[in-house]
Parts: C-alpha cells; structure tokens; sequence
C-alpha cells in the first residue's frame, strides 16, 4: 500500500491551518468594523462638541445674548461700568466671592467679574442647583429691595450676581459655570475652546 510522506501531508496540515487563520481574521476585522464605527461620535455630536464663534459687535452695555453650546444655554452680557462697580460692594453676601471653586470657571476668570474683559461676561445659564434656567435681572430693585443686578431662579430662589456668583442662603450650592472661551478680535468671541487651542488674538 502506498503511503503519502510524512512531511508532506503536515506541510498541508499548517497550509489549510494558515490559510484558515488569515480567512478568520479578516472575518473578525469586518465584523468589528460595525462596532469600532458605533463608538465613534457622530457628526451630529461632533458637531454640538463643536465651538461656536459669536458675533458681539452689537451687544450694548446692558444687554444679553443667548447661544447653544454643547445643548447648553451659554449667556453673554455686556456689563456697564456701573454694575461692574457693584461687583465688590456684594462679597460678604456671597458664598464663593472670590471664586475659589475651580471647577466653575477657567483659570484666566478666576477675578471679580470672572471674565477676561471686565465688560463682557460669559456663563453657562443653568442653575446650580437642580438645572433651572435663571431670569436676567440687571435692573436694581427688580428682585428685592437690595438687589444690585445679576441672575434670578424662579424654581426655588436661588440668586447670583453679574459675576454670576451665588448668594448665601439659597439652594443653589455653587457658582455659574463658566465655559472656556477667546476672543479671535475685538468683536468676535469663540465659545468651547481655550485660547492656545484657537490661537492667539
């Protein structure tokens, strides 16, 4: 009877073996395409992870704008001289005046009016306490007898100043967020982004 050689039937064994592994694994690369793209963001949320760039060329002293930022309310407000005035007058009757929570803001708005030019504030408007959205009440006297100006949430009282620096006494445990931002010029700002990410303005 004849027999096949030794060596020849095994170099077949690790060929069919070889060739089966390359098979399998080019199965398991398209099988794991689907998942590995589930996981990547989609445009839709790369886009809203995306800075915004604000035109504030016509914001006046006194007025407030609204924009959506990571489906987040961002406010920018412009602040008159004479409510920047008010800003230390308020320490005493706050529970972190001098913004000492990290967290709430970048480290180039850690001063009074927590901004990077004083007339310019910007702040996530969402309340601290339960996600409220606060009123903008600038006008002295709007709320209280003794309010000086700031932010006002109707859901349980909770109140922050122009700096947007909570009050003690009210539910509201810390200060309103501030987002990173630059400014490319003197009339744009770009919200979601720290400045030597964007560039230099």
């Amino acid at each position: 009877m004849w027999m096949k050689p030794e060596g020849a039937d095994l170099r077949r064994r690790r060929l069919l073996t070889g060739a089966a592994g390359v098979v399998g694994g080019v199965g398991v690369a398209y099988a794991a395409v689907p998942f590995i793209g589930y996981w990547q963001p989609s445009v839709q949320a790369e886009a809203a992870a995306a800075p915004v760039e604000v035109d504030i060329s016509k914001l006046e002293p006194g007025q407030k704008i609204d924009v959506d930022w990571r489906g987040k309310p961002i406010w920018i407000f412009r602040r008159t001289q004479q409510e920047l005035d008010t800003l230390p007058k308020l320490n005493d009757l706050l529970r972190d005046p001098h913004s000492e929570i990290i967290t709430q803001q970048p480290p180039y708005c850690q001063n009074l009016p927590r901004s990077i030019k004083p007339e310019y504030g910007v702040m996530v408007g969402i309340c601290t306490h339960l996600g409220c959205i606060p009123l903008y009440q600038p006008k002295p006297g709007s709320v209280d007898d003794e309010w000086l100006g700031g932010f006002f949430c109707p859901c349980h009282g909770s109140k922050y100043d122009l700096a947007g620096r909570v009050y003690k006494g009210v539910p509201a445990p810390l200060n309103l967020a501030v987002p990173p931002y630059w400014y490319p010029s003197e009339s744009r700002i770009v919200i979601g982004e720290h400045q030597e990410k964007g560039g230099a303005s």
